[in-house]
């Protein structure tokens, strides 16, 4: 049998209480938990303010076409040297030489962004000279655009030694980022954007590797070559030269950046949010 609803009525009950009572206070103690629990457990948590962010991001990198070479052979004075600096050229007096190179940068996937760069160093030798080592500096424009922006002159550091003289050195690795402190998020940051070698300096101490290495390691964000299989071509050199061929690649990079005002009161909405509804369940 159908059951009907024949009246209803709301019934309205009112609570009152004089400005100093018990029930007052209560009122207001529940209200300021309910309000700054949540903040206090966030805060406490160190969840609150986001100090540090992440994002990945393939930098613009471009070779310049500089470069320092030193190869060396039978004994600790007696080395080859050659760069594109005409100063330091002018400083080697006998051990000059002058190789063939050759660089080809590529753009694999199409994207507007090289990818990697081929190069190819021929030093002339002497039928009497023996390569025991080299050690190249390679010089790139790099540069970061989508959160942090970034402008810098940059190396990579190429080097290999062996007991046994060698013909040929491969080398195929990456140019990595190295940063002491997270980037910053606005801003084009050009305070690295010089020049890594001194090439204006007529001083040969200013072509030292350990002086260039010195400034180069005191910067916050640097990068490095990375090669995990340096291939050393064990004999005579052949053809009366000695090949120093590799590549070295541009990968996308896991970035660490300050984030920004809105970025920051963004996430910790979400966390003072979140927290209230705990707490409001609890």
């Amino acid at each position: 049998m159908a059951v009907l609803e024949i009246y209803s009525h709301p019934v309205d009950q009112r609570y009152k209480a004089s400005l100093c009572s018990s029930a007052t206070f209560f009122v207001i103690a529940a209200f300021l938990f309910t309000l700054f629990a949540p903040f206090i457990i966030v805060f406490w948590s160190e969840g609150l303010w986001l100090k540090t962010a992440f994002y990945r991001e393939q930098p613009t990198v471009q070779f310049k076409h500089q470069m320092l070479l030193l190869v060396d052979t039978q004994d600790e004075a007696s080395y080859l040297a050659w760069s594109t600096y005409q100063n330091f050229n002018q400083l080697q007096q006998q051990h000059l030489r002058i190789p063939l190179v050759k660089t080809r940068e590529e753009d694999n996937n199409r994207d507007g962004k090289y990818d990697m760069l081929h190069f190819s160093v021929s030093v002339p030798v002497l039928a009497t000279e023996s390569v025991f080592g080299v050690k190249l500096i390679l010089l790139f424009d790099y540069r970061l655009y989508r959160f942090s922006s970034l402008r810098m002159e940059t190396m990579a550091y190429i080097e290999h030694t062996s007991p046994l003289s060698g013909s040929e050195f491969i080398a195929d690795g990456e140019l990595r980022l190295r940063l002491k402190m997270p980037l910053s998020h606005k801003a084009l940051d050009t305070r690295y954007d010089t020049a890594v070698i001194n090439g204006d300096s007529v001083f040969s101490s200013d072509y030292q590797l350990s002086k260039i290495f010195s400034d180069y390691i005191s910067r916050n964000v640097s990068t490095y070559f990375e090669c995990r299989y340096p291939v050393w071509q064990r004999g005579p050199s052949s053809s009366e030269t000695f090949l120093i061929r590799g590549t070295v690649r541009y990968p996308e990079e896991l970035l660490v950046y300050v984030p920004g005002f809105f970025q920051v009161m963004v996430w910790a909405w979400v966390q003072y949010l979140s927290s209230s509804s705990f707490s409001s369940t609890s």
